[in-house]
């Protein structure tokens, strides 16, 4: 073969510091193994002034879901991860959409041949799946691992299809280094003359991401662990082209439990659906940061940090072995720091679209109801049950206006009711304050405490056992008319 064009290729490739890739197959939403993935092959870049690039890996386009590619430009944005390189913005290696790279694959596959570490393979669907057998574990056989050159002239000439696979040595052993399994040895004998270019021309994932990875200047692969069976290939691959091995970082699986993998056929949630149900993004990001791997020295009882600070302190040997369980109500401790942590204006810009849901009535300022809630939410989706009050008093039971601490029962909150119905009815201004001081100067009028007047007003109110914000302020934010109101109901039902 002419060397010319490869040599002209490998001049391309951006050589020192460190580069890394992020390569999603566009075939639905981003779930929580992915978004780590991503997450930590981002962290390695930017701890390391590196690049970190966006690869789009689509040759299998029987798995495609329309759109799948704008999700994952829209993921990466909302959880920060920025890229330097990729399909939307170019660079010096591109393209960098796998389909767009297609013809590239088939001649690093026929250099691979000539090298005498690929071949062509004949085999019909009938043969594979007879060798496959039905448990469908059975290897490839190797039949045309040796085919005599007539022949295989003879079947091109023919039309026959095939496909090109790599040509594992049969004897020895490969051994592949990895940052958290350490040194792995395997017997070549084990390992299957795996398929590189498929019967359409385009390349099997365990061949492009080879070719791509070293075209692109990858110098450190994040991967799952499930890729560790793998990593001999690529590595027979990389010698057999005479190219360096990148750093491979291979990561324990995301569980749901301790026996079952996260899986969204099994309802598990993704990153859209986790923001669906209420998370904040950095909060997501900061939680899965933590999924199988720990910081270390100073910072190893710290569980809260920001991309930037992740950034900055990100290394690989804090990465552990054993699978990490995704843990909702962990991330929703998590996710109420960070709600919590959030300024009064942000909080309400966050809570407006829930508060609107929950409560349609134009004369409650929503910007009065937000700081009453924003201690006593874990996401957004606590909201609106503790709101819906607002709207419109639902029916509830006289039980709730007995409350064995504030010594109350059915008989005494009908006269506290009937005491303040006159008492907020004369009140010439109905601020936050003068609520305070007449609710609470009338218990003191009336020798009682504060409760005795303060629960009942609040029952009669809400028509619930727990409120976020007590009768002064559901006064205030109800407003006179609604306020009386339901304090005169409040009594009829007592009455």
């Amino acid at each position: 073969m002419d060397m010319k064009w490869f040599d002209e290729m490998e001049a391309r490739i951006p050589k020192g510091g460190v580069r890394t890739r992020f390569a999603p197959s566009p075939t639905g939403y981003m779930h929580v193994g992915n978004l780590r993935t991503a997450l930590y092959t981002w962290l390695i870049a930017r701890r390391s002034g590196g690049a970190f690039l966006l690869r789009i890996e689509d040759t299998d386009q029987e798995r495609l879901v329309e759109d799948a590619a704008g999700i994952i430009y829209s993921t990466l944005r909302k959880c920060g991860l920025d890229w330097d390189e990729g399909p939307d913005i170019g660079g010096p290696v591109g393209p960098y959409i796998q389909t767009q790279r297609r013809d590239l694959y088939g001649k690093y596959a026929q250099l691979l041949m000539e090298k005498g570490h690929a071949y062509r393979c004949f085999c019909g669907k009938a043969r594979l799946e007879a060798l496959h057998g039905e448990d469908g574990l059975g290897g490839y056989d190797g039949h045309c691992r040796d085919l005599p050159q007539a022949e295989i002239e003879e079947k091109l000439a023919a039309g026959v299809p095939y496909v090109i696979r790599q040509r594992i040595p049969r004897s020895g052993q490969t051994t592949f280094s990895d940052a958290v399994f350490g040194d792995i040895t395997v017997d070549n004998a084990t390992l299957d003359d795996q398929v590189l270019i498929k019967s359409d021309g385009l390349p099997t994932y365990n061949f492009a991401n080879v070719i791509d990875d070293h075209l692109m200047g990858i110098t450190h692969v994040v991967r799952g662990s499930e890729y560790l069976s793998s990593s001999p290939k690529y590595n027979l691959l990389y010698q057999a082209f005479g190219w360096q091995v990148p750093t491979y970082i291979h990561c324990s699986p995301v569980m749901r439990d301790q026996h079952n993998k996260m899986s969204k056929r099994h309802g598990d949630p993704s990153y859209e659906d986790l923001l669906a149900k209420g998370f904040l993004s950095e909060a997501v990001v900061n939680y899965v940061a933590l999924l199988g791997w720990s910081p270390r020295g100073e910072y190893a009882e710290r569980e809260f940090f920001t991309l930037r600070e992740l950034s900055e302190i990100f290394d690989t040997g804090g990465i552990s072995k054993s699978p990490a369980i995704f843990d909702l109500e962990k991330l929703k401790y998590f996710n109420a720091n960070y709600l919590r942590a959030l300024s009064p204006a942000d909080f309400f810009a966050g809570a407006r679209p829930y508060l609107e849901q929950a409560i349609q009535n134009p004369a409650v300022d929503l910007s009065l109801v937000a700081p009453l809630v924003q201690p006593r939410c874990d996401t957004w989706m606590d909201i609106a049950p503790q709101v819906d009050f607002f709207n419109a008093l639902p029916a509830y039971s006289n039980e709730l206006y007995c409350h064995k601490k504030m010594k109350t029962n059915e008989e005494n909150s009908r006269q506290a009711l009937e005491q303040v119905l006159p008492v907020l009815e004369a009140l010439p201004q109905w601020s936050y304050d003068s609520l305070h001081e007449a609710l609470l100067g009338l218990a003191q009028q009336l020798g009682l405490k504060n409760g005795r007047i303060l629960w009942p007003v609040r029952t009669a109110l809400s028509g619930k056992a727990v409120t976020p914000g007590g009768a002064v302020e559901l006064c205030h934010i109800l407003g006179r008319e609604e306020s009386l109101r339901r304090i005169r109901q409040g009594i009829a039902q007592l009455g």
